[in-house]
């Protein structure tokens, strides 16, 4: 999530059959606030690189990962993302009931919001940091969330089916191991995900990384207050983590946050060269979020100041 308040509208009680979303379904009604509607304009699915393909919206990334054992998919979006995300799924000529894990950034309505769905209608397991976990469970931010004290819109569908991953354990399916990383500072438990894909026996590194922006909430400081220490050291090495990985492919969950959009656009249009390779990306990427961190933390220091 990268805007401060939002709403939720939730609409009607019934339950819709598992493999189909309706208007009545609680898990698939909209949350409406500022953005949302531009960033949930359907987007075609794309496949990035090897058995690696853009499933989600124009403004909200959600990758799939095709294993010999199953489908992996990474991040839900919106919960009114959720028939366009199995639309996409089934475009590709795969179906939603051999997705096997949802893997999860962080749990924002923007990206756990269709989440809790996309479980029910697949069978499969979430899998995020204790953090986030705790989150989708809940169906609500943690209260350590930078962007917490949004009372109004904190909360998105709970997630029946979640599990615990640690800091550098993979997630394995068929042949791929998708690696989790702890980049905590846009959330408490954001996670940045990375795998191998490979084509014509040439295999790539690819980062979904996670926000790593300095968003939060009216009143709150990444620097010491009365509630926590200093968060400014733990967040630069969350940037510098995303800086260092191996990335020969980056994307991000806002797409426009790092050019993956264009990049995906320019794919539309070419595979040879492929514009989404770009080994520079992740060190960009970290460069542009490391100074907004540095510009938000001096605010905060001239403001202690007064």
């Amino acid at each position: 999530m990268t805007m401060p308040v939002f709403a939720m509208i939730l609409g009607g009680l019934a339950v819709a059959p598992a493999s189909f979303a309706t208007a009545a379904d609680p898990l698939t009604q909209p949350i409406v606030y500022g953005d949302t509607e531009q960033w949930n304009r359907p987007h075609a699915p794309q496949r990035i690189y090897g058995e690696t393909y853009y499933v989600g919206v124009a403004g909200l990334s959600s990758v799939l990962i095709r294993t010999d054992d199953g489908l992996i998919l990474i991040d839900g979006d919106l919960p009114q993302s959720v028939p366009l995300i199995e639309a996409n799924i089934a475009k590709l000529g795969f179906q939603i009931k051999d997705v096997k894990y949802v893997l999860n950034s962080h749990a924002h309505f923007d990206h756990a919001g269709g989440i809790a769905a996309l479980v029910r209608d697949s069978g499969a397991t979430a899998i995020a940091s204790p953090s986030g976990a705790k989150a989708l469970r809940d169906g609500h931010v943690t209260p350590d969330d930078p962007q917490a004290s949004d009372t109004q819109g904190a909360s998105f569908p709970a997630v029946a089916r979640v599990r615990e991953i640690r800091d550098g354990e993979a997630v394995r399916l068929g042949k791929v191991a998708v690696t989790a990383h702890f980049t905590p500072g846009h959330t408490p438990g954001s996670t940045s995900w990375t795998w191998t894909s490979c084509e014509n026996n040439k295999c790539l590194d690819i980062v979904y990384s996670d926000s790593i922006s300095a968003y939060a909430s009216d009143g709150f400081h990444f620097l010491a207050d009365s509630t926590h220490g200093d968060l400014t050291p733990s967040f630069r090495r969350s940037i510098q983590t995303v800086a260092n990985l191996p990335c020969d492919i980056l994307i991000s969950t806002h797409p426009d946050a790092s050019g993956t959009d264009e990049r995906l656009a320019k794919l539309a249009q070419q595979r040879e060269p492929n514009p989404m390779i770009d080994p520079q990306a992740c060190r960009r990427f970290a460069g542009k979020y490391e100074k907004m961190l540095d510009d938000r933390i001096a605010k905060e220091k001239a403001a202690q100041a007064h």
